[in-house]
C-alpha cells in the first residue's frame, strides 16, 4: 500500500465501463490510478495518455507483479474474470471485479477460495446495492412489516440486437464471451433481491434463446418462505416499469434498479366504513452529491484499509448464490457457455 494512504490501482479493460468507474473513483481522494493493463501496447497507451496512467502492461502477470498496484479492478468479458482476478490474487492484489462475478457458481467458489488462501479483498462491483438510495430501501424495509412480493424489471433494446438481426452477432449475444441478458442486464433485478431477502427456496424461468445461443430475454418467478419474486429483463424490447418491494403494511419502490435515483414508501390505510383510504406516498430518497460509481469503489477502498476479504453486502455468499440462480435459469432455459464445461 502507498505510503501516503493512497490505494493504488490498476486498471483491466479499457471501455467506457472502465471511464466510468474512474471517474466516480477520483472522487475518493484514497484513489490513485497508476496502471493500466491492455492486450495491445496501442491501446493502453491511449487509455494512458486519456487518464493520465503512468505504467503500461501487455501482460496481466506483470501488472499484477508490480510494486506500483495494489488492487486492481477488472473489467474484461464475462469469461475472463474468474482466471484474471484469480492470476491478480495470486500475486496478492485486492481485487474489484465487474459484475456478473464470472461465468458460473464454480467459477465464483474458486474466487472466493483464491481470496482466502492468499488473504486479499474480493469484492463484485455491483454499484446498486452500494449506493444510499438502496440503504434507504434497507432502512426503511421494517415500515413494509411482512413482506410479500419483490418485483423488479430492467428491459433495454440493445443498439447491439439491430446488427444481429443483419446477421452480425457481436459480443452482446456470444456465448462463448458468458455473455446474454441475464448476464449483461438481468443480474441487475436479481443481486438486490438476494441481498435484501437472501437465497429463494424455488426458481422458475422462461425466456427467448436467439439463435446464437445467448438469452435475449426472461421473466424468472422465485419463491421465498410467505413470499414471491419476480424478475424481468430484456435486451430485445424495452419497459419503463420500476422495482416495488409489497408488504402488508405499505410498499416501497424504486424508480431504476440499474440506477436508483427515487425511492419512495406508500403506507397501507386502513379502510374505512363507507370511506376509501387515501395515502401519499413518501419520498424516502437519500440526498448524494457523488458518482454513481464512486460507492462501489468507496466500500472495495475501506476493506482493504480494514483488513476485511470481503463486504457486507456485496459479499461473497451474495455473489455466490446469484451466480447459482442465474446458472439454475440458464439451465432451465438451455443457455450454456464454454466456460461451463
Amino acid at each position: 500500500m502507498a505510503t501516503n494512504g493512497k490505494i493504488r490501482f490498476g486498471v483491466v479493460g479499457t471501455n467506457f465501463i472502465t471511464d466510468w468507474v474512474i471517474a466516480g473513483a477520483r472522487q475518493d481522494e484514497r484513489f490513485e490510478l497508476t496502471a493500466v493493463y491492455s492486450r495491445t501496447q496501442e491501446t493502453a497507451d491511449a487509455f494512458a495518455a486519456r487518464h493520465h496512467i503512468p505504467y503500461t502492461f501487455t501482460s496481466l502477470e506483470e501488472m499484477a507483479k508490480s510494486p506500483w498496484v495494489d488492487a486492481i479492478y477488472i473489467a474484461s468479458p464475462n469469461f475472463l474474470h474468474a482466471s484474471q482476478s484469480i492470476l491478480c490474487m495470486q500475486y496478492g492484489k485486492h481485487v474489484l471485479c465487474e459484475k456478473p462475478f464470472a461465468s458460473n457458481a464454480r467459477e465464483v467458489r474458486e474466487m472466493i477460495e483464491a481470496s482466502r488462501r492468499y488473504n486479499v479483498t474480493l469484492m463484485e462491483a455491483m454499484k446498486p446495492t452500494l449506493t444510499p438510495n438502496f440503504r434507504a430501501v434497507r432502512d426503511n424495509l421494517h415500515k413494509l412489516g411482512t413482506v410479500r412480493r419483490y418485483f423488479s424489471s430492467y428491459c433495454q433494446y440493445s443498439s447491439r440486437y439491430d446488427k444481429f438481426k443483419e446477421g452480425i452477432v457481436l459480443n452482446a449475444f456470444k456465448p462463448e464471451l458468458s455473455n446474454g441478458a441475464m448476464m449483461d442486464i438481468g443480474i441487475y433485478t436479481l443481486y438486490p433481491m438476494i441481498v435484501l431477502f437472501g437465497r429463494p427456496k424455488q426458481v422458475e424461468a422462461t425466456g427467448v434463446v436467439l439463435s446464437s445461443g445467448a438469452d435475449g430475454q426472461g421473466a424468472v418467478n422465485l419463491v421465498y418462505d410467505g413470499m414471491n419474486a419476480t424478475i424481468l429483463y430484456s435486451k430485445i424490447a424495452n419497459s419503463s416499469l420500476p422495482t416495488e418491494i409489497q408488504g402488508e403494511e405499505g410498499n416501497i419502490t424504486l424508480d431504476r434498479i440499474n440506477i436508483i435515483s427515487r425511492v419512495t414508501y406508500m403506507p397501507r390505510i386502513p379502510a374505512e366504513a363507507g370511506k376509501s383510504p387515501v395515502a401519499e406516498p413518501e419520498d424516502i430518497s437519500a440526498p448524494t452529491d457523488k458518482n454513481e460509481y464512486y460507492y462501489e469503489v468507496a466500500e472495495f477502498i475501506d476493506l482493504i484499509q480494514a483488513g476485511k476479504r470481503e463486504s457486507e453486502i456485496n459479499s461473497h455468499e451474495n455473489s455466490l448464490i446469484t451466480l447459482e440462480v442465474i446458472d439454475e435459469v440458464r439451465r432451465q432455459l438451455g443457455v450454456v457457455y464454454p466456460a461451463d464445461r
